[in-house]
């Protein structure tokens, strides 16, 4: 993929140089107005700049509280892996490229196709390798697996005979992460953008919440945008704003080492390494090696004050900390041993509270965009980023699936450095960790978001999990007894997971009695307006009809322009002008954002987060109707998708809705959170008469998954509509005058769809025995790569595996459209590849019927007729 090219590192430097005293572009001079102001002169600041410019844009100003290239950047590894997941790929792709088409045009980068090993010392590394390898083959990567000789003949210097095995991937690289920060950063110079070096910015100034100046130590500049890409000094900058802006990421200790020479004229093409359960990476530099780590226990950096300007006179050098580490490179390549005094470098790098990149437009201010988060390697994604983050600027929305790096993914409480501090230690080593799916939850920065019935539910045998650092009770352990120690977590697993049978025992309660689910964890929104504007501003936000009698419910998706979901919601109406949204936990800041920003000019709509306001109390199963009409004293068999107030024990006014979100019989208890544990004890002691048991949001899964109720922010995004998810039951297009989006829905519906989401049911799998499907699995039809599975588990009515998974036409075929045809076609043979291992599937365009305990067989198909008159059935 890559040539290779003579050395002109000195003279491509020393043009450098020349044309930044040259360019009249580069000047002292403060301008006082530009489009854009961009904060750092790091390799994604000048990514965005040189990608802002090729589209033409050119009034830029760029602003250095040092030299270009100064912070950590242009330090690092200057490794470029692809073995990613998708969204990750997708971005660091487009970066490879750019840097070779950099490279063949003259500007020597260093960039180097060697490929990469890497490596497991273990099975279940294996596994999760040959899982990475199922969803990266058919989307275009080529890897194998290697072992033994082959191995060794990648690379002869390193130790394999405690390998269980190892993937190549020979289109990963190396670069210098100096010289492509600088070629960047020629390039928007050479477009006109205008770097200021040695410039601090202070603070945004706003007006309405949008940005409208840039107040530097130098002088104030007027724009349009600004943007945040001050790396470790990003979350800093970001509470110098009114409003302040969040943006969660801070820096911790990095470690790397390089050995001078060790082997003369050793071969430049020998593959990077990554020794993933050693927390440690080499590749070739000079004639030895750099070594690097991403330990299992790392050190938040400047613990105790803001993040220095002149940060390299504050690294510390803690040799107790280093040396187990370089003893980890030793085991793996011996000839460093001949290395009794290596180069090492602390070189601080900002880590998420996630291990995802921060993109993209906040949610405080308008037009104040974030590219900050790289998580130890800045330069492996900032080409990607760069031109995703332009693109969102110039288009006004992302052209891509940007939305894991949204950094509207985070709330408030997410920014405090006490947190960070805390999440920091262990985020670092969860890059090289193997992360079984909903199995590894985090240790540290926890118990920060708890409903009232939190300390009650540990004392039942809760095991938590967190969901927008929200403790959520996963399973609860039945075995477990007063005065034991607190069960926590098993050793993961791709297999059965070792908590099963308390999920079964959970699912027999919700269809055979009553089962209690605390689900307050969910986003809640009020909307209310003086007349009859709130109705009319969600007539046009929503795709169904939300003019619905007082006292029902309506579930409703909220689209974008290009018919894609924006938000998936129950929509209450509580009082003619006052609804009540519910949307899904982890999009509780985006969703306040979208309506917020869609608001008619000079509202009176008023919009109210109401979060924490109310418990949520799930009852679910077949007897949930007998125990409530118990303790309210009264009868409890009103109208689905509708509520009522009731008492419940001596609790008034409990909003009680008539659905579930299981998909099985049932109510939804918004409780005032001062009255969550009075309505609990009491649940839990009538509904020992009627097997009440207390359920996890694991078990609720599962059961979401059998009945084929999608999660939104799994099965549904900004770039999927309704209709190619199999959801149509929310959107009325022939009875809704115009709302957002309903010109692209109407075209999909007129001409097709280009992809489907179907259920599938896997038929040849032993749950006891083999893998298990989590998510990202690859299908097949014919032999033909498809489309991906979005989410997994058990199906214990059904006793099979089922999936959720949108399928494509392949690539070779000329017909892109998705109908039933195509998809139930008698020749179709579906499978699903996992770790490597493809299984046949039995696709379903709705969820088989499952018959009922104690009454008729149901399905869960969530509508608003029932409430509306103007609505056909």
């Amino acid at each position: 993929m890559f040539g290779k090219f003579p050395s002109k590192v000195a003279i491509h430097n020393a043009r450098y140089l020349a044309h930044l005293s040259t360019n009249p572009s580069y000047s002292p001079s403060l301008p006082t107005q530009a489009q854009i102001v961009i904060a750092g002169a790091g390799v994604v600041a000048n990514s965005v700049a040189y990608h802002l410019v090729q589209n033409g844009w050119n009034d830029i100003v760029v602003l250095e509280q040092n030299k270009i290239g100064s912070g950590t950047s242009t330090f690092g590894s200057g490794t470029l892996g692809l073995l990613k997941p998708t969204a990750h790929r997708n971005l660091i792709w487009y970066s490879i490229k750019l840097y070779h088409e950099l490279q063949q045009k003259g500007y020597d980068l260093q960039l180097k196709q060697c490929g990469s090993i890497n490596l497991a010392q273990t099975k279940d590394r294996l596994i999760a390798l040959r899982r990475r390898m199922a969803y990266n083959i058919p989307t275009g990567l080529y890897c194998e697996l290697v072992s033994g000789q082959k191995l060794q003949d990648l690379h002869p210097y390193i130790r394999t005979d405690d390998l269980e095995g190892a993937v190549w991937v020979p289109e990963d690289a190396v670069i210098n992460p100096k010289l492509i920060c600088e070629v960047l950063a020629t390039l928007a110079q050479q477009g006109g953008a205008k770097y200021l070096e040695n410039t601090a910015v202070n603070r945004i100034l706003t007006k309405n919440k949008t940005v409208y100046a840039v107040e530097t130590d130098q002088g104030n500049i007027f724009c349009d945008y600004f943007v945040n890409c001050a790396g470790m000094w990003a979350r800093e900058l970001g509470l110098q704003c009114n409003p302040q802006v969040n943006i969660p990421a801070y820096p911790a200790q990095h470690f790397y080492a390089t050995t001078g020479r060790l082997v003369q004229g050793i071969d430049d093409t020998i593959p990077i390494v990554r020794d993933y359960d050693a927390h440690t990476y080499a590749r070739q530099y000079e004639d030895g090696f750099m070594v690097g780590w991403f330990e299992l226990e790392a050190k938040p950096a400047y613990e105790d004050s803001k993040v220095p300007r002149d940060w390299t006179r504050h690294v510390v050098k803690d040799t107790n900390h280093f040396r187990p580490l370089w003893e980890k490179g030793v085991h793996r390549i011996p000839m460093l041993k001949t290395c009794t005094n290596p180069d090492w470098t602390n070189s601080p790098d900002n880590f998420t509270p996630d291990g995802r990149w921060i993109l993209g437009e906040c949610s405080e201010v308008k037009n104040y965009y974030v590219a900050c988060g790289m998580n130890g390697n800045s330069l492996q994604g900032a080409g990607g980023i760069g031109k995703a983050v332009a693109d969102w600027i110039i288009e006004g929305k992302p052209k891509q699936d940007l939305l894991p790096f949204n950094v509207q993914r985070f709330l408030n409480v997410h920014n405090s450095r006490p947190y960070l501090q805390q999440r920091t230690k262990e985020v670092v080593g969860r890059h090289y960790s193997v992360l079984y799916p909903f199995q590894c939850e985090y240790k540290y920065a926890r118990k920060l978001r708890c409903s009232p019935l939190y300390s009650v539910l540990e004392t039942k045998g809760a095991v938590f999990g967190i969901k927008m650092a929200y403790e959520r009770a996963l399973y609860f352990d039945s075995t477990y007894k007063k005065g034991d120690k607190k069960p926590e977590m098993p050793p993961g697993t791709f297999f059965k997971p070792k908590f099963f049978d308390f999920m079964k025992e959970e699912y027999l309660a919700c269809r055979e009695g009553v089962g209690i689910i605390d689900m307050s964890s969910f986003s809640k929104i009020e909307l209310k307006s003086g007349g009859s504007e709130v109705v009319r501003y969600l007539q046009k936000l929503c795709s169904n009809d939300i003019d619905i009698p007082v006292g029902g419910i309506v579930h409703t998706g909220m689209q974008n322009e290009r018919g894609g979901y924006e938000n998936d919601c129950m929509l209450v109406r509580k009082h003619d002008n006052c609804f009540f949204m519910v949307s899904p936990t982890s999009q509780q800041t985006r969703i306040f954002d979208w309506v917020s920003r869609n608001l008619p000019a000079n509202s009176t709509i008023d919009l109210n987060d109401v979060t924490s306001m109310y418990t949520v109390i799930n009852v679910v199963g077949p007897k949930a109707s007998a125990l409530l009409s118990e303790l309210s004293n009264n009868d409890m068999k009103f109208a689905p998708f509708s509520y009522k107030k009731f008492n419940v024990g001596y609790a008034s006014d409990v909003i009680v809705m008539s659905f579930t979100h299981t998909g099985e019989p049932g109510y939804c208890l918004y409780v005032p959170s001062e009255y969550a544990l009075h309505v609990y004890y009491k649940l839990m002691r009538v509904g020992r008469d009627y097997g009440v048991r207390d359920v996890g949001t694991m078990t609720q899964r599962f059961m979401r998954i059998e009945r084929f109720i999608p999660f939104w922010a799994e099965e549904l995004n900004s770039f999927t509509t309704p209709f190619e998810s199999g959801n149509s039951y929310n959107v009325r297009l022939d009875k809704k005058e115009n709302f957002i989006g309903k010109s692209a829905l109407q075209k999909q519906k007129d001409e097709g769809i280009t992809k489907q989401l179907l259920l599938l049911h896997l038929n040849d799998i032993d749950p006891d025995v083999d893998i298990w499907p989590w998510g990202g699995e690859p299908l097949y039809r014919n032999n033909e790569f498809v489309g991906t599975v979005t989410s997994a588990g058990y199906g214990f009515a059904a006793e099979k595996m089922i999936c959720l998974g949108y399928i494509r036409r392949p690539k070779s075929s000329e017909d892109k459209i998705v109908n039933a045809e195509y998809v139930l076609s008698k020749d179709a043979k579906y499978e699903i590849d996992i770790a490597g291992h493809r299984f046949s599937a039995t696709p379903y365009f709705h969820a088989p019927i499952i018959g009922s305990s104690n009454t008729e067989a149901r399905t869960y198909r969530p509508t608003a007729v029932k409430y509306s008159s103007n609505i056909s059935q």
